[in-house]
Order: structure tokens, then sequence, then C-alpha cells
């Protein structure tokens, strides 16, 4: 793996090559300088965050832009591999786009036409990070690789408009659960496709890519994994039906609970407090607070505040709501609400997500732990909890490489008195 994590690292099991991946060069946090490689999450609390494998890469470090650096890295992996002799999964996660935005001064000169600074860097990083999936293509084909090959690119969320994002014409932005929150933009570039510059229109979750990479690689899932992805490639390549019928967004009982919110709204199923998402073929349903709501046109030719501008379109009808339903496939900037006109479909769906949440795990959200202030494990930012089992396997095993040493000093003192003692013997 190269690149970002951002998926725990509170104790060395959760890094990623305790968590099946081989080898691993980037970050561990969900955003840091791009060139310094530094995080602060608050004063007094900052850090260096560059891994390579298990350990901090400050030999590793050269300072550079980290698009270039984990695009460096991908293709230095893909050259000293074999792709005749055995497979790779290459996971390569780039910190771009994301804040905070910085960007080579060559890429931003294209852009001086774009008003708006936050925008104009924007569009130069996605320059620098276009330029980087070319020379890794370009790689991939120079190797070996490229025939067989199956390349998935995919964004994490939503943009963030106050950052130069932009996801018009959806509605809402990254953190939300409206659709320019959580309608990812991708694509599959392979050889291997079927049918090649297709559109797929099907329903298609993260926790697919699990299930079609393990089948398209040749390997075999067993049946009682109960897995909650599917194996899309026929979708994909070929634009079949896809398996998946419907896709749960989220259900999170401790985010903020709608004001308006009440057993009474959700029919006696359901508390529409309680922020939650569920989408089950051309429906949508959303409760509690879905977050910031707004459809927020594109800010490239524009410098002004997103707060003092009056196309916001921004939506007063929405306040002391707490249950929506929308038909995504005819209205995908979610701009008609049906809940009132389709009371069944809301109690259906209503009902799907409490089967939902009979699964779910307990929400285990600890407080901020001081221990993992970077300033207590050398500057830098990585796992700091011990448990008592693994406490006393450390003391044994620094007890244990004392041991050794000061013995292994025992035995050469001894040998080397040893050999004096013979010196002076045959003298």
């Amino acid at each position: 793996m190269v690149g970002k994590w951002h998926l725990g690292f509170y104790k060395r099991g959760c890094l990623p090559t305790q968590r099946g991946f081989d080898t691993f060069f980037g970050s561990l946090l969900g955003s840091g300088d791009y060139y310094s490689h530094y995080k602060c999450e608050g004063p007094g609390m900052c850090g260096y965050d560059l891994y390579e494998g298990e350990e901090a890469a400050w030999e590793q470090d050269r300072g550079l832009y980290s698009t270039v650096m984990f695009t460096r890295k991908a293709v230095s992996i893909l050259a000293s591999h074999n792709p005749h002799l055995q497979p790779l999964f290459l996971y390569l996660a780039y910190q771009a786009v994301h804040s905070p935005l910085q960007v080579p001064a060559r890429y931003l000169e294209r852009y001086k036409g774009i008003p708006n600074p936050h925008r104009r860097k924007y569009a130069a990083m996605v320059s620098c990070l276009d330029e980087a999936i070319h020379n890794l293509t370009l790689a991939l084909k120079q190797f070996g690789y490229y025939d067989n090959t199956v390349i998935v690119y995919s964004t994490d969320n939503g943009g963030q408009p106050l950052a130069g994002g932009s996801n018009w014409p959806l509605r809402g932005s990254k953190a939300t659960y409206w659709e320019g929150g959580i309608r990812g933009v991708g694509f599959v570039h392979s050889p291997l496709l079927v049918k090649k510059g297709s559109k797929c229109q099907s329903l298609v979750h993260i926790t697919d890519w699990f299930p079609t990479l393990v089948t398209l690689g040749g390997g075999t899932l067993d049946e009682d994994l109960n897995l909650d992805g599917y194996d899309i490639w026929e979708a994909i390549s070929e634009g079949r039906p896809s398996p998946r019928l419907d896709i749960l967004h989220n259900i999170d009982p401790i985010y903020t609970k709608a004001k308006n919110g009440s057993w009474k709204a959700g029919y006696g199923l359901w508390n529409t407090a309680i922020q939650a998402a569920l989408r089950v073929g051309h429906w949508k349903l959303l409760t509690g607070v879905p977050g910031y709501s707004d459809w927020v046109p594109p800010q490239t030719f524009s410098n002004q505040r997103l707060t003092t501008r009056h196309h916001n379109e921004r939506v007063r009808w929405d306040r002391g709501k707490s249950v929506w339903l929308f038909n995504i496939t005819a209205d995908p900037y979610e701009r008609i609400d049906l809940s009132q006109r389709y009371p069944h479909i809301v109690k259906k769906m209503l009902m799907r997500l409490v089967q939902y949440n009979k699964t779910a795990v307990p929400v285990r959200f600890p407080a901020k732990d001081l221990r993992s202030n970077p300033q207590y494990n050398g500057g830098v930012w990585g796992p700091w909890y011990k448990d008592e089992k693994q406490e006393r396997e450390d003391e044994e095993e620094e007890y244990n490489n004392l041991f050794k040493h000061h013995f292994g000093k025992r035995r050469w003192k001894i040998k080397s008195k040893n050999k004096k003692l013979k010196r002076k013997a045959e003298h």
C-alpha cells in the first residue's frame, strides 16, 4: 500500500502491515502538510506523519510534494516486481485532493483566469493528480502489467465547496448524506473490460470492491463470510444488472439529534431524530439531520464568500423536518421531497432501517487519549495504546534483549581473556 491510511492506528495491530498489506509507505492521518508531512491536531499536538512499514520514514523523506512522492514510490514497486511470476495488488491512496490546499507553483500558472483562490489551487492540484495517474499508467505499460491490469479510480466522498470543491448540481457537500456528499465519482479502466466506454448506472458501494477484486484475481471467498459487498464485475464490464439492490449509507446514533424528530414521525417504527440514510432501488430515505443541504454553484468565476451569495438556494422549508424521501433516478438533485405523498414507501424503508440496525455493533467512541500526543512518541503520530498483555510482552522482550546483550558482552570478554592467556602461554 502507498498513500493515506486513515483507518486508525491507536495500537500496532491497526497498522496497514497488520491488516493484510505486505508493505506500506504513506501517512496514517487523514490530512497533513503535503511537503513537510507534519500535522497539528491542536496547540501542542503536532507530529510527523510519514511511514515506511511500521516505522517513521525520516530517512526516506526528501520533502517532496506527496502526490509526486507517492507516485514515485508506486512506480518503484512496479519496477521491482515481476508481473509474470506473481500477481500484484497495489492500493494507492493519494492525499490529493484534500485540504490543506497546496500545490507546486508550475501547476497554478495555467489557472490564472480563476479568481477564486481556493478553486484555483484545487484545479491545479487536480492537474498534478492527472499527471500522476498518467505517469503511473505509463509505468504499468513499461513494466509489462497493463494488458492484464484493472485500474479502479474512485473518490471517497463528495467535495467541500468551502475548500474549492464542487458537487454542483447535486445537493449538499462532504460529510453530509445528500447526494453531493455520498455520490462518489470514479471509473474503471482495463483492457479486460468487455464493454469499454460505457456508463454504469447500477448501485455500487465501496464494500463491493473486495469480493469483486478477489474474484477477478482468481481468489475464492468462503460462503460463511457473510460479506456486505457483492461481486459487481459483470455489471461494470458487461453492463449487466448489479446484484446490489440497496445501500445503507449510515445509521449514526450519537450524531446531533434532530430537534423535531420523534417516534411518531417515524410511524412508531423508527426515531427520526437519529441520523440515517438508506437507498433501496430508486428510493432514498433520510432521517435526523442529514447535514448542510444547499445546492452550491461552482465558484470558478467568483471570489465572493459563499455566505454572502444570494443564489446559494438556501432551503428554509427543511427546518423542522426529520424525514425525507426522494426518487433519486428521477430527481438526483433531491429537490422534490416525496415523504408525504408516499407514506407507505417511507414505512417500508423505515422497517429496512430497523432490520439493519439490529445487526449494528454497539458504538464505541472513547474520549481523546492524551497518550496519543506525538510529543510522547518521539514526535511521531503512531500507535500509543498497549494493553496489559502487550506491556508484559514488551517488558519481557526488553529484558531478554538486555540479557542477550549482557550475556554476549560477557562471552566476548571471556573469549578475549582466553585469547590473551593463550598468547602469554605461547610466549
